[in-house]
């Protein structure tokens, strides 16, 4: 049991990067309860899952435009350098929306600003994240820290919307920004006291940004496997995860919850990632990983149609603990195997890709599915979703090669120790 522990967490061995897990499962816990409390003030304010989405779009248009040169910030600036910029504004738009919202001046153009300014931050935030995960460790454990950066990630997306939940219903939204304005204080706490690392700016990185991102782009799609990985997450995020907006609606019309049945729905997606990322955690090796990629996928598509098909609460809980070890499988499985399998140079660009898919793709998404629910209702809408969801599967086994290389020019030989089945996650 301790044997299988130390393996799961062998990357807290390194002392930056326990400074930054401990920073980011606050920071991320009070994002998950600003998420969720933001949803339900949207709701409550319009009653109409449109806005829902429109919101959604707000909050993820900057991706779309902006997306794919967020990379190039992180490699010209220096990624810890951006991360505390990034995680300082993301507090000042915290703070605001708290403000608002305390005083009741709160109106919905407001949290239509304000989410698109944290749109804008997060187009920079998240490449700049993704990518300085694996400048904390040793090549070696690059695999185990993306898939603990992705635990904590699911522990506080388990804890932080069922505490919103429950603080909404007693004391209103605007707590629950005032608390994470609070949580982005402990990341910016253990950025500045870790020693730092920064690596080494990338070779093109001072070259101009539609040459540098060209050359990305041209090696990711050139290649079968990581286009047929990001092809396949960019329709997860378009067709699938938009769902998630509308889960007040659920909660409210079809479930008769209020905010504290929103939260522990959102909660149970947590609890299903959680098991997943630790599961994941304790791979040592990338073979398995491609299937397992793919099969993550089917299951999120099948848990979204299982959850628009629910006729409770609970069995609707359940889902969502599919939807969520699923989601969280498909994502930090790919994220695993692009960063492993991408030259050293080519990290950054191939991280602002990984973002994009669910950061680019994610406006549309949003749109359609609060304009889908408002029109054929939310149930309707999901499953619909769930369904391409499906159909995305199968474009992704037709053209992702199963078998892992063992040796990769960038990295040389990839460890390949006993064979851990295929199955079992930042």
């Amino acid at each position: 049991m301790r044997q299988h522990l130390e393996r799961t967490l062998r990357s807290l061995k390194y002392r930056d990067f326990r400074l930054y897990f401990i920073g980011m499962v606050v920071s991320m816990t009070g994002t998950w309860m600003q998420i969720m409390a933001q949803m339900w003030l949207v709701y409550r304010l319009t009653r109409s899952p449109f806005m829902l989405g429109l919101v959604g779009f707000a909050g993820s248009a900057p991706a779309l435009f902006l997306g794919l040169f967020g990379s190039i910030a992180a490699d010209r600036w220096g990624r810890r350098r951006l991360l505390l910029a990034t995680q300082a504004l993301c507090f000042v738009q915290a703070a605001v929306l708290a403000a608002l919202t305390m005083s009741g001046l709160i109106q919905i153009w407001h949290i239509f600003v304000l989410a698109f300014l944290l749109g804008l931050v997060t187009v920079f935030d998240m490449p700049a994240r993704q990518a300085f995960v694996a400048d904390l460790v040793d090549k070696p454990d690059m695999g185990n820290a993306i898939a603990l950066n992705s635990s904590l990630l699911n522990i506080s997306r388990m804890v932080g919307p069922t505490l919103a939940g429950f603080l909404v219903s007693l004391y209103g939204e605007g707590v629950c920004f005032l608390i994470n304005a609070g949580s982005y204080l402990a990341v910016l706490t253990s950025l500045l006291l870790m020693h730092g690392r920064e690596a080494a700016v990338p070779a093109g990185a001072t070259d101009s940004p539609w040459l540098y991102m060209r050359r990305g782009l041209s090696y990711a799609f050139g290649r079968p496997d990581m286009g047929a990985m990001l092809v396949q997450l960019s329709v997860l995020s378009l067709a699938g995860v938009p769902f998630l907006t509308l889960i007040p609606v659920f909660a409210d019309q079809v479930f008769a919850s209020g905010s504290q049945g929103a939260g522990l729905l959102m909660g149970a997606m947590g609890v299903g990632a959680v098991a997943g990322s630790l599961l994941l955690a304790r791979k040592e090796s990338l073979r398995g990983l491609p299937a397992l990629a793919g099969a993550a996928g089917v299951a999120f598509g099948a848990g979204i149609v299982m959850f628009s098909f629910s006729g409770g609460f609970w069995p609707a809980a359940a889902a969502m603990a599919l939807v969520g070890w699923s989601m969280m499988t498909a994502f930090a499985a790919s994220n695993t195997l692009l960063q492993t399998l991408a030259a050293e140079e080519m990290r950054g660009r191939i991280m602002a890709l990984f973002s994009f898919t669910f950061m680019g793709t994610a406006p549309a998404g949003n749109f359609l599915i609060g304009a889908a629910a408002e029109r054929l209702g939310a149930p309707a809408a999901v499953c619909l979703g769930g369904l391409v969801c499906l159909a995305s599967s199968w474009f992704y086994f037709r053209r992702m090669p199963m078998a892992v290389p063992e040796r990769h020019p960038a990295h040389g030989t990839v460890p390949v120790p006993e064979d851990l089945g295929g199955g079992l996650q930042g």
